[in-house]
């Protein structure tokens, strides 16, 4: 057992620390920006609603309410999921570097791709049908399984 520093000697850092500060603090920084962004939009959306704009609220837009609505609670949830992974990511300095640059890169793609894939199908709706933007979305679901799938392999290795 290690002895713990006295009150003028600093702990060791863990190898890679700085490194995983940084790692972790970029995951919680684009967390904590895409939950204002998406929040904002919420907000947006509210204020459409609120002001009864046709383009927003007419039945024939449906799809495209339906869409943003969509687009807004992906993106801040996925905001949420971002943070909580770079918090997590902080906790694991024994992570393969490898497999936890991918889960990070996964989900980053994941928080643009879904929100975004919803946004673009509802800007381009016609009739009841998405724009072609809505395909970003299944694309955006594999990414983040992917980084979901390897945090999760990673909490039953952790101690």
């Amino acid at each position: 057992m290690k002895p713990s520093p006295t009150r003028n000697e600093s702990p060791t850092p863990a190898p890679g620390g700085a490194e995983i500060r940084s790692f972790a603090t970029q995951h919680v920084r684009y967390g904590w920006w895409a939950l204002l962004v998406f929040l904002t939009l919420g907000l947006v959306l509210e204020s459409l609603h609120g002001f009864k704009v046709g383009a927003y609220l007419n039945l024939n837009n449906e799809t495209r309410r339906l869409t943003w609505t969509l687009a807004h609670a992906h993106g801040a949830l996925l905001g949420i999921v971002l943070i909580v992974f770079g918090l997590t990511a902080r906790n694991w300095p024994q992570w393969d570097l490898r497999q936890r640059s991918l889960a990070g890169r996964s989900l980053k793609a994941a928080t643009l791709l879904i929100p975004g894939g919803f946004f673009l199908g509802g800007l381009f709706a016609k009739g009841g049908d998405p724009g072609l933007g809505i395909l970003l979305v299944p694309i955006g679901g594999v990414l983040l399984f992917i980084g979901v799938l390897l945090t999760g392999l990673q909490a039953g290795r952790a101690e």
